[in-house]
C-alpha cells in the first residue's frame, strides 16, 4: 500500500460511518444547538405593539390622577397629577366596590370553572366518541354562534323571572356556565392533540369512563383549558349588557357599579377613570400571577403537538 492509497482508505472509512448501517448519508441540522437571536427590527416591532397596547391604560391612569377640570382643557394631560389616590377613594366609596368586586369574582370564577369543565367534557364527546347525531348536534351547537346574544334577552329574563332570581347572582352565572364557542374551541383541540389509541389502550386496561377523562382527557386538554379559562374569565370580568339588565345597584358586579359613577348631572370624569382603572387591577394582578402558568402549558401543548 502505497503512501496516497492511506488517506484515501481513511476519507472512505469516515464517509462510511457517516452514511450509516443503509449506506444513506445521515442528514445534518444546520444551526442545531444554537440559540436564535432576535434582531433590532423585530424589537422595535414588539416595542410599538406594547407601546400600543399600553397606552390606553397608562391614559387611564393619567386621566384617574387629574381633576374634571384640568382633563377638560385643551391640551389634555399627558403626565400623572396628584389626585389619584383620592379619586381612586372616592370611586371606591361611590360605586360600593368592594361588594362588587367580591361578587364579580365569585361570578367570574364560577363561570370559568363551569365553562372549562362543561365545555371539556362535550368537547371530548364530540372528538372522540361516536354516538347518533353526533354532526348535526356539533351543526346546532355552531349555529347557535350566529345568534346575536341580545335576541335572548327577554325570554331569559322571563326565564329567571319566573324562577324568582332577579337581582341574584345565579342569574348571571347560570346561563354562561357552558358556550358553544368553549365547546367548539375543545373539540377542534382534542381532535389533534388527543390520541384515539391511548383511550382505547385506557379501556383495555378496564380504566372507566371517568378515569380516562381525569387522567387522561384533562392532561391531554390543559394547555388549551388554559386559555379558554383566561377568555372566559376576563370576558365575565368585563361583561356588562345581561348584568346591567338581570341586577341592580343593590348587588351589582364590577361594571353595573361602574355605571353608577356616570349618572350625575355633570359626570366627573376622573372618577370614573378612577372607578376603570380599580376595576382592570385585578386582571392584570390575576395575568401577573398566572400568566407564566399559561403560557407555559400553551407552549407545552405546542411543542407536544
Amino acid at each position: 500500500m502505497t503512501t496516497s492509497e492511506v488517506p484515501l482508505t481513511q476519507e472512505k472509512e469516515q464517509e462510511k460511518g457517516a452514511k450509516g448501517d443503509r449506506g444513506f448519508r445521515r442528514p445534518r441540522i444546520l444551526g442545531a444547538g444554537k440559540q436564535l437571536h432576535a434582531g433590532p427590527v423585530t424589537y422595535a416591532v414588539l416595542t410599538i405593539f406594547a407601546l400600543v397596547s399600553l397606552a390606553p391604560l397608562v391614559w387611564t391612569a393619567i386621566a384617574a390622577s387629574r381633576t374634571d377640570q384640568r382633563l377638560a382643557q385643551t391640551p389634555p394631560p399627558l403626565w400623572f397629577g396628584g389626585n389619584l389616590f383620592k379619586n381612586l377613594e372616592r370611586a371606591w366609596e361611590e360605586a360600593s366596590l368592594g361588594a362588587a368586586m367580591f361578587n364579580t369574582t365569585l361570578v367570574a370564577t364560577t363561570i370559568t370553572v363551569g365553562t372549562v369543565l362543561f365545555s371539556t367534557l362535550a368537547g371530548f364527546a364530540f372528538a372522540k366518541l361516536r354516538f347518533k347525531f353526533s354532526s348535526t348536534l356539533l351543526l346546532l351547537t355552531i349555529g347557535t354562534m350566529m345568534i346575536p346574544p341580545q335576541l335572548a334577552i327577554v325570554p331569559l329574563y322571563l326565564w329567571m323571572a319566573d324562577l324568582g332570581w332577579s337581582n341574584q347572582l345565579q342569574t348571571v352565572i347560570l346561563p354562561t356556565l357552558v358556550t358553544a364557542f368553549g365547546t367548539f374551541f375543545m373539540r377542534q383541540y382534542l381532535v389533534q392533540a388527543l390520541p384515539t389509541e391511548l383511550i382505547e389502550a385506557a379501556r383495555v386496561d378496564g380504566a372507566s369512563s371517568l378515569r380516562i377523562v381525569w387522567h387522561v382527557v384533562f392532561p391531554a386538554a390543559r394547555p388549551a383549558m388554559a386559555v379558554l379559562g383566561l377568555l372566559t374569565f376576563v370576558f365575565a370580568w368585563n361583561d356588562f349588557l345581561w348584568p346591567i339588565i338581570a341586577l341592580n345597584q343593590d348587588n351589582p358586579t364590577v361594571q353595573v357599579a361602574l355605571n353608577s359613577l356616570g349618572t350625575g348631572y355633570v359626570p366627573d370624569q376622573s372618577v370614573i377613570m378612577a372607578g376603570a382603572l380599580l376595576g382592570t387591577l385585578p386582571l392584570l394582578i390575576a395575568f401577573l400571577l398566572f400568566g407564566k402558568q399559561i403560557v407555559g402549558g400553551i407552549m407545552q401543548g405546542a411543542i407536544k403537538g
